[in-house]
């Protein structure tokens, strides 16, 4: 694992972050509806500045784990940034464009339309995971939609912290785009300033206390809160043929991912099987850990720490645990480099299956029945993601229509999140509201509803003083919608 001298990144005091607020919410005002080429400005800009400096952001979120693939994170970072701005910028007129919707027969020839509203100032609370896509992805949509965006990085990820203040300093004017610093003290305070709409990606417990704080505003919120997002493997379907997705969807980040498959569901006749494919499969992506540049560290001791503790409390209560460590051994405690650990049908009384894991630890339950499998889920917090295996669309229907969850892949995991086309976000705990794409422009954005009277109707056949022909008239208007 890599050692790097740790900067200091001095936090924004509370009075600094208030200030802050109060100059982008004044600008907000001078400018309330910024045009087309403004905007796309801003998300070019955003573009740019993550191209020309996307080596320096592998760096950074390198050295914040101690370890992280350069790959991997032009994958999961850099690609969804890159790709975001550029859907934006393609589709932006369109998005801004007045929509016109129909009029009720009562009220013709009048017209009315939809028209898509800057909210103002938007804030957002990143997470460590992806520190760079969860804090410069939700800018793209929120620049793009005429706002104003701060955004709150995690402290875990300090060289990124670093280095993404620096950026939008740089390439911006902190009353349109700006990255404050500090811990829970000043995230508390971040998320209690009036802003028009705050988003938030972390854990269901911080999401529960971020609602609170900004209820007292009425600041609308979108949450990404993760869960334990399940896998099940169809009687249909070959189980050798999912380790692939399973895999990717696990061991992506080392598990550090809010989709990322936490328990998959396998046939009771085929558990023996998808075990012995899976070590084979993980072993296969990974010949060694110790050393291997394609395999992320954990975040950080703590993090660390507990993902140990999810396994030895499995292992203490009575579940067969089955680590896969190519280099022998059950991981590196100096570097924090933790192997794959299955956990075969573990009870819900093991931690492993009342927290969300976070990491390289995959626990596997059989089933018999799929209403063993929808009854499980639905029994227990909607999950963010879902993964269903299986060609009996039938069974895939039954499965789609008989649960819950934020998004669904079929014989696939993670992709959705990639498209830009596909709303992301979370249901019940694993959050609410919707990003990515128009999704996020939508969330950002007004929709302000406006009605236009024609020069000639019938509306003063309303007023009062009410007769026979007012009757008449509310009589014809029943009839007609």
């Amino acid at each position: 694992m890599n050692s790097y001298a740790t900067p200091i990144v001095p936090d924004t005091s509370i009075d600094d972050l208030k200030a802050l607020f109060t100059c982008q919410k004044a600008a907000s005002n001078a400018n309330p509806y910024p045009s087309y080429e403004e905007r796309c400005g801003n998300v070019e800009k955003l573009l740019k500045l993550t191209e020309k400096h996307k080596h320096d952001i592998c760096n950074v979120i390198d050295k914040d784990f101690g370890n992280r693939s350069v790959r991997e994170t032009t994958l999961s970072d850099l690609f969804l940034v890159i790709q975001g701005a550029k859907h934006a910028r393609r589709h932006l007129r369109k998005w801004m464009r007045p929509r016109r919707v129909g009029t009720s027969l009562h009220s013709l020839p009048a017209t009315c339309k939809v028209v898509p509203q800057p909210l103002g100032v938007i804030g957002n609370i990143a997470p460590w995971n992806y520190p760079y896509a969860i804090a410069l992805l939700p800018a793209v949509h929120a620049l793009a939609a005429g706002n104003r965006m701060m955004i709150k990085p995690s402290e875990v990820t300090v060289h990124t912290t670093e280095l993404l203040g620096n950026l939008v300093s740089d390439n911006f004017d902190e009353d349109l785009l700006a990255v404050v610093t500090g811990g829970a003290e000043l995230g508390n305070a971040f998320a209690e300033l009036p802003f028009d709409h705050l988003i938030f990606t972390g854990s269901t417990a911080v999401g529960r206390k971020i609602a609170q704080a900004a209820a007292p505003n009425l600041t609308p919120v979108t949450l990404e809160l993760g869960g334990k997002s399940p896998a099940i493997i169809d009687h249909s379907y070959n189980p050798a043929k999912a380790v692939s997705s399973i895999l990717r969807g696990k061991v992506l980040n080392c598990g550090q991912t809010c989709i990322g498959v936490d328990y998959v569901f396998v046939p009771t006749e085929k558990l023996d099987g998808f075990v012995g494919d899976m070590k084979k499969g993980f072993t296969k992506f990974f010949p060694n850990l110790d050393g291997n540049v394609d395999y992320t560290t954990i975040v950080s001791d703590r993090h660390y720490d507990r993902l140990r503790n999810l396994v030895t409390d499995a292992r203490d209560k009575g579940a067969k645990v089955v680590t896969v460590n190519p280099d022998g051994g059950e991981g590196n405690t100096n570097n924090r480099i933790l192997p794959l650990n299955i956990v075969i049908n573990p009870s819900d009384d093991m931690a492993v299956m009342q927290e969300e894991v976070f990491g390289p630890v995959l626990s596997i339950k059989t089933y018999d029945s799929l209403d063993e499998v929808t009854g499980y889920i639905n029994s227990h917090d909607r999950p963010l993601a879902l993964y269903w295996f299986g060609h009996d669309r039938a069974r895939e229907k039954h499965m789609l229509q008989n649960t819950w969850a934020g998004g669904m892949c079929v014989n696939e995991t993670l992709f959705h999140v990639f498209q830009e086309k596909l709303p992301f976000g979370g249901i019940g705990a694993s959050g609410m509201g919707t990003h990515t794409g128009k999704a996020g422009f939508d969330s950002f954005s007004a929709h302000k509803p406006v009605f236009r009277q024609a020069r000639l109707n019938s509306a003063n056949l309303l007023n009062p003083p009410y007769s026979r022909l007012t009757d008449t008239l509310l009589a014809v208007m029943k009839k007609i919608v």
